[in-house]
């Protein structure tokens, strides 16, 4: 049953049908638990909050379905009003993007011209920035572009997902540009080819990730809501004596906000992903196929507590 759930979830997730209500009809039925607010300026309070408790924070401005050039600035143009906000808020924060969202499947010119626009403002106002990870047709463009990125710029990382039979081969690749690296299960539907289909064998590729990208000694955001994956993470820690400062754990914004606090009360360094945005439809839709039980979340949203 919670297959299905995943899979009708995940189909959901690419309807432009649905995608183009929800824009209409903002953050109802329950996903402003999960998206901090239609624009940044309504979501500033809720970020304030998390790093009044001693939370830091990436921001993401959602989008999907870019497929025109003037698209691509607009949300290029976003990107960096997003940063010059960070900056003028003097907000912990770090921001995150879809590189489709910049032209990524329009043309190599636009996007790198895109992202150079994007990176030179983070530059200027000390910004770091996460390239996302997409769908399995899109990493291997992703991880040629977050290279050339990265050979420019410091303050770049990206995203590896642990189902994809590619991912430990990519983090051994990427080992020479000494990256920072968001290690996390995936959350697209992929065909058997390409993905592990079982939750087992994702989790333990998702530790063998870990466990390379920490002892190759590189900067590694744990992003998992994963009792096992937390507690494998702690144990690799102590077992090596890796510094705190060398890593972080990474958690979704309204979801498991009582683990977060336990983990930063335990002294780890826990960083907050807080979407925003009224393109959140696919993003929402792919929250509820990883984890089906926050249906009951949404339920009680919709239909009160």
């Amino acid at each position: 049953m919670e297959q299905m759930m995943r899979d009708f979830f995940l189909f959901m997730a690419k309807n432009k049908t649905f995608t183009s209500l929800a824009k209409r009809y903002g953050l109802r039925f329950g996903a402003s638990r999960f998206v901090a607010g239609a624009s940044l300026k309504s979501s500033i309070s809720a970020i304030k909050r998390l790093n009044d408790k001693g939370m830091p924070v990436t921001i993401d401005h959602l989008g999907e379905f870019v497929d025109n050039e003037a698209e691509a600035n607009d949300m290029t143009n976003h990107c960096i009003e997003a940063i010059e906000a960070i900056a003028k808020e003097k907000l912990d924060s770090q921001l995150s993007l879809k590189m489709t969202s910049m032209g990524l499947d329009i043309s190599d010119e636009l996007v790198m011209r895109n992202m150079r626009r994007i990176m030179d403002a983070a530059v200027r106002h000390n910004v770091f920035i996460t390239i996302d990870m997409e769908d399995y047709t899109r990493c291997e463009k992703t991880l040629k572009v977050f290279k050339q990125l990265k050979s420019e710029y410091d303050n770049i990382s990206t995203v590896i997902q642990a189902y994809l039979y590619r991912s430990l081969q990519d983090v051994k690749d990427l080992n020479e540009y000494q990256p920072n690296l968001r290690l996390v299960k995936g959350a697209y539907k992929e065909p058997a080819e390409v993905a592990y289909p079982d939750k087992k064998d994702v989790d333990d590729n998702f530790k063998k990730l870990i466990e390379t990208h920490m002892l190759n000694g590189n900067y590694t955001a744990v992003a998992t809501h994963d009792d096992e994956i937390i507690r494998f993470t702690k144990e690799l820690v102590e077992k090596h004596s890796i510094p705190y400062d060398q890593f972080e754990f990474q958690m979704l914004y309204g979801i498991r906000t009582e683990r977060q606090d336990q983990l930063m009360k335990e002294g780890y360094k826990m960083r907050i992903y807080v979407p925003y945005g009224n393109d959140w439809y696919g993003y929402f839709m792919r929250r509820l196929a990883e984890r089906p039980a926050n249906v009951m979340f949404v339920l009680k949203g919709v239909f009160g507590k």
